[in-house]
């Protein structure tokens, strides 16, 4: 399947930069097949039209509301300083369907500032690459304290590194349908954070005896989600 980005209603759109990608990339070629998703479940499939350098599509056919993936994970990262850890984070989270990914701003965080919107290509492009009809929202840069007031604590858990503390098996978390994990920053949360989530009835969880670095937690966490939804 070639699949590409772009408006499903009220008529079928290719997104401008595909067009440009699909034209002077890819050098495809008039009448051939291609699929367009909204990344919000809905997909139409028909065959390109070139009129001077704009492509349209000859549409065959539109699917609505595609399944969704069972579970709905979110996972709240704090970005590392080196920015290519994080955009490996969210290409492989996307690919192994996080639903949602939000950048939260907590004490130990050292990057303060992001291209959010460069992020969301990085996700729309991973989500073509594992043909999802699904896309994860990707949200700005949250501050921990602000992030932490919408939380519910059944569904919420967090994973730092603090051994001293109680920590429960990620084995003991049974499926659901909306599911929050908190990873750390290099350096992990705070001694204060930790204590504001343990407040709000947040439980901790241990991803094992080894020290994982922010994005591999987060990979990590993803890969768990995704394995539990095909077993």
């Amino acid at each position: 399947m070639k699949l590409f980005f772009g408006e499903i209603f009220p008529q079928v759109k290719i997104n401008e930069e595909e067009q440009q990608h699909i034209v002077k990339v890819l050098r495809m070629k008039e009448g051939e097949e291609i699929n367009v998703t909204d990344g919000k479940g809905n997909l139409a499939a028909g065959n390109l039209i070139f009129e001077g350098k704009k492509v349209s599509l000859d549409v065959s056919e539109v699917k609505e509301n595609l399944p969704n993936f069972s579970t709905q994970l979110h996972i709240a990262i704090a970005p590392t300083k080196n920015i290519d850890r994080i955009e490996f984070f969210l290409e492989k989270a996307t690919e192994m369907a996080v639903s949602e990914i939000t950048l939260i701003q907590t004490e130990k965080t050292e990057r303060k500032n992001l291209n959010t919107d460069k992020l969301r290509k990085q996700s729309v492009a991973a989500s073509k690459q594992s043909l999802r009809f699904h896309f994860p929202m990707v949200n700005d840069l949250t501050k921990f304290s602000d992030f932490i007031k919408t939380l519910d604590p059944e569904t919420t858990f967090v994973a730092h590194c603090n051994e001293n503390l109680e920590r429960i098996d990620l084995k003991e978390i049974h499926p659901q349908e909306k599911i929050t994990f908190l990873i750390g920053p290099e350096g992990d949360f705070s001694d204060k954070e930790i204590q504001m989530l343990a407040d709000k009835g947040i439980k901790a969880v241990s991803l094992g005896n080894q020290r994982l670095r922010t994005e591999t937690a987060g990979v990590f966490v993803a890969a768990w989600n995704y394995f539990k939804m095909m077993d």
